[in-house]
Order: C-alpha cells, then structure tokens, then sequence
C-alpha cells in the first residue's frame, strides 16, 4: 500500500471541515489489493469522539443491495435454486395474479413497485411484509421504466430465502466464509465491534440515535436482515468483496464460491428497460452517475443512503469504497453528492498519473 494522494486526503478533510460527515474512510485499490487508504475526522462531531481509523463499522445501508442480496441471487441462479427468469408469482402464492415479474424484473428496479412505503409504522416481521408488497399497487407496467425501489430488494429477499431454504444472513455468512475469509461484513455486528462503531443518525421512530443498529427503519421492522439494508463492515471488508467481484469479471478466476466469472460479467451490461442505467442489481456509469466524470463507461456501482458506495471500474483495474456517517447530524443529500463525486474525480486523476 502507498501513501494516499494529497488530492484524495483533502477532499476527505475538507468535507469534514464542512459538517457534510463527522468522518469517513476512503479505500481504492485493484484486483490485487488496496492501494490507497484515507480516513478522517470523527465517529460523531463530538471533540472526544472516537478519531475515525481503517476499522472502523459503518451501517452499508443500500450496498446491501449488491453485496450481499445481489450477490445471494447469483449464487442462487448458478445453482438453478431461483433462476433469472423466475416468475415471481410461481414462488409466491400471493403474487400469482401479478404481471409475470421476474426475478431479473426485482435486480433492475424495473418489476413495477413505487420508491417507498413506510410500512414499520404498522408492521413487523417477513410474513406481514409479504402480504403488504403483495397488496400494493403497482406504481407502473412492469419493464416500462424503472423505479429505484426497497420493496422489490425486500421480496427478492425473502425469494431467496424460500428458495435456498436458509435464513439471508446465514446465506450471507456462508458466501463471506466461502469468497472473503476474515471480512468484517454481516448483518448487524458482531460484539467485538460496537466500539469500532460510527453512530448513524437519530431515528425519530425508535428515538435514539442508532449505533449498530441498522438505520434503516423498514429493515429494522424486518429484524435487521433484509434484502435492502442491514449490513455493516469496514472499508477493508467492503474493499474485499470488490476485489472478489473483479478478480472474477477479469477472467482471473474462473468461479468463486458457487459463481461462474461469466454470469457476474453478464450481470454487469445495462438492461433494456427504456431510461434505465440499471444493471442486475447494479447501477451504471453515467456522466451523471455518484462516480463523478472519469471512470469508464463499464464501471458499475451502488450507493447507500447513510453515506456509503462502492464503484467498481474494470477499465482500470479500479474499485473505490466510500464510507461514511453523514446521517450523524444531517440529511444534506447535496453534500455527499458532491463529496462522492469529487472522491471519484480525484482517485481516477491520481490513478491515471500513476500509469
């Protein structure tokens, strides 16, 4: 590992500095390993917080999306257990009158569900779940368009877990023994990390501020295992699991853990929804995209609504981990927007020089 561009340090600092996050952890590296590491600032804006380290635990909230339930539904589909082109409605009693959404319809955020429903604040459990998606409208006509959504994640979720016959964090926990021996990931976190732990934010529903306990309120009404949100780790961990998904895509290992190299090379190309930048599971790269303007045109990606993304870009043998907390003490989306954005610029311009 060598010393981190200055360019890269300050842009961590300076945000900081601007309150847009107490603190955060960047990790850029390749299929090899990291290269660059940088964290800064605090757990919280309190002067004797704990100082922010390479270790430290931050709530993934929607890279859970990818690294794990996206991931779980390769495994799955390699295996024959819920294949692609699964009908849902011949898994699901209850979706059986439904247009044929597949499951590749739920990965591409393009089966018909609306954004959001706040459905903690009437139920809990998987089974009361099951029965609200079931009876909600559909937003649009499945594959007309796409609409970035938790609810297709929360039933692929429970897809799965009928489909395997195993509980989605023990699923989870079967892929990192098999594919990322040692990393710090997991639904919810293990003891010896509540210490390590940056604090989310305070959740007016539970009224407290959440420190490893997800911050997601739908996850949390779903146990804290869910298909959308729920995982933790570090940046070494998240850092990992890139490395696992490019050694794959590059042809540098053939399959891992159950998955052939050319299925995660297949779930990387855009569908064909219209207007849609989604991958299975995966965004995009768009000029638009949290990835700023230089990856390439290959690059694929997911953000996490509590301050968190991973990108990956196979042009350059490159993946780039942002974790952070903003959530602490605000919700200025537009802060972090630019702050992912100007990280990206930055490992890219400094990648590049290296050459």
């Amino acid at each position: 590992m060598s010393a981190p561009p200055d360019a890269l340090i300050g842009v961590l600092t300076g945000a900081v500095e601007a309150r847009v996050t107490p603190g955060g952890v960047i990790e850029a590296g390749d299929h090899h390993g990291a290269v660059w590491t940088v964290a800064a600032g605090r757990h919280t804006y309190a002067t004797d917080a704990p100082v922010v380290a390479a270790d430290t635990v931050y709530d993934l909230a929607s890279l859970t999306k990818v690294v794990a339930t996206t991931t779980l539904a390769a495994v799955a589909h390699a295996r024959g257990a819920l294949p692609f082109e699964t009908a849902i409605g011949d898994r699901l009693a209850s979706f059986a009158d439904r247009a044929p959404v597949t499951v590749g319809d739920l990965l591409e955020h393009a089966a018909g569900f609306p954004a959001h429903r706040p459905y903690y604040q009437s139920v809990a459990g998987a089974a009361a779940y099951r029965t609200r998606i079931a009876a909600e409208p559909l937003a649009y006509a499945p594959r007309t368009r796409h609409e970035y959504t938790d609810l297709g994640f929360m039933l692929l979720a429970m897809l799965l877990e009928a489909a395997v016959g195993a509980p989605l964090d023990v699923q989870f926990d079967r892929l990192v023994a098999a594919a990322l021996p040692g990393a710090e990931v997991a639904f919810g976190i293990r003891g010896s990390w509540l210490a390590r732990t940056a604090p989310s934010g305070l959740c007016p529903w539970r009224g407290r501020v959440l420190r490893g306990h997800v911050h997601d309120a739908n996850a949390a009404a779903l146990g804290g295992v869910a298909g959308h949100a729920g995982l933790f780790a570090t940046a070494p961990a998240v850092g990992a699991f890139a490395r696992w998904w490019l050694r794959l895509w590059s042809g540098d290992a053939v399959a891992s853990a159950g998955v052939p190299a050319a299925l995660l090379a297949r779930m990387t190309i855009p569908g064909t929804v219209p207007g849609s930048s989604r991958a299975l599971g995966w965004d995009t790269m768009l000029p638009t995209s949290s990835c700023g303007t230089r990856l390439s045109t290959r690059a694929i990606g997911h953000t996490g609504f509590t301050g968190t993304s991973l990108w990956i870009d196979p042009a350059r043998d490159l993946y780039v981990v942002l974790l952070t907390n903003r959530v602490h003490a605000s919700d200025d989306l537009d802060g972090i927007r630019r702050l992912r954005v100007a990280v990206h610029d930055a490992v890219a311009d400094a990648w590049d020089a290296r050459a």
